[in-house]
């Protein structure tokens, strides 16, 4: 479509979680470094949250696209809404694990068995389960369960639970607060400020292969960053429509007119009504 006008390889702002186009941002950067620790030092528990579209997804893939198989193995549960032994078949069968019975206990046993296997080779297994606010508390003591299984001196498998600010409420709970008590490290994704949005648009821009200088204007970014508070996935967003824009007037310059329009069509109906009313107050002075 658009993609041969402005001579991009790649659309550069699809939503999905593509680690080729990962920017990160100062706090992006510390978030992943914390997770880089965690998983090197043997925390055991590690806790990442972030608003909904703040880039959880991408980072996380990104982090395991970064783990070699030599060293690590590494397992993504990406759906948690499952029951406690539903959750160590889907653990189990991402790590290719195939259990002796096809039971709670069959699947913990042979987990126990893979780990310990793993630790011997020297190997760090990662397990990392995103959206995991959807966990119910009693699937999370399943997961703390898992962390039991360690030698005196290590822990055999490094979890990571990423999840939208709810996770806090949840591990808030009284009766986790055994796995409260493990998490020893924590990190918290929130949007980007202005400039990093800028970056962000440009870095997209520059994978995707364009070659054009100042495709999106200054003024075009500012009046993007406004609308999405700087949270990428609303990014990706309007620069995706205000690209289609762009092409089909051709041309070369997103500006920030073209920006407005794309935003006043992705506003939600409720908030566009106060945005007219807000104008039509000023302009009447009624």
């Amino acid at each position: 479509m658009y993609c041969d006008f402005f001579g991009f390889k790649e659309k550069p702002f699809t939503i999905t979680p593509n680690p080729q186009f990962i920017f990160l941002s100062r706090n992006h950067r510390e978030a992943f470094a914390h997770l880089v620790y965690g998983i090197d030092n043997h925390a055991g528990f590690i806790a990442m949250t972030g608003e909904v579209g703040t880039g959880k997804t991408t980072l996380l893939r990104t982090l395991l696209s970064e783990l070699s198989h030599e060293q690590y193995r590494s397992a993504l549960i990406f759906n948690p809404c499952l029951s406690g032994e539903q959750l160590l078949s889907a653990i189990c069968r991402e790590f290719g694990i195939q259990a002796a019975q096809e039971n709670h206990s069959g699947y913990l046993d042979a987990l126990g068995k893979f780990l310990l296997d793993q630790h011997r080779e020297g190997r760090t297994v990662v397990l990392v389960i995103d959206e995991a606010q959807n966990l119910a508390p009693d699937v999370l003591e399943h997961v703390r369960m898992i962390s039991n299984l360690e030698t005196e001196r290590d822990k055999l498998v490094q979890i990571i639970l990423a999840g939208q600010p709810e996770l806090d409420d949840v591990l808030g709970r009284h009766d986790l607060r055994q796995l409260r008590q493990r998490i020893t490290v924590r990190c918290r994704l929130v949007p980007m400020g202005q400039a990093d949005t800028g970056d962000y648009i440009d870095h997209r821009l520059r994978v995707s292969g364009c070659r054009i200088p100042g495709l999106f204007s200054r003024g075009a970014i500012r009046r993007i960053y406004r609308f999405s508070g700087g949270i990428p996935r609303l990014i990706n967003i309007v620069c995706e429509q205000a690209l289609v824009l762009a092409w089909t007037r051709e041309s070369l310059s997103v500006t920030p007119l073209m920006a407005s329009q794309v935003i006043a069509g992705v506003m939600p109906v409720s908030k566009r009504s106060r945005v007219f009313a807000r104008l039509r107050t000023w302009l009447t002075g009624k």
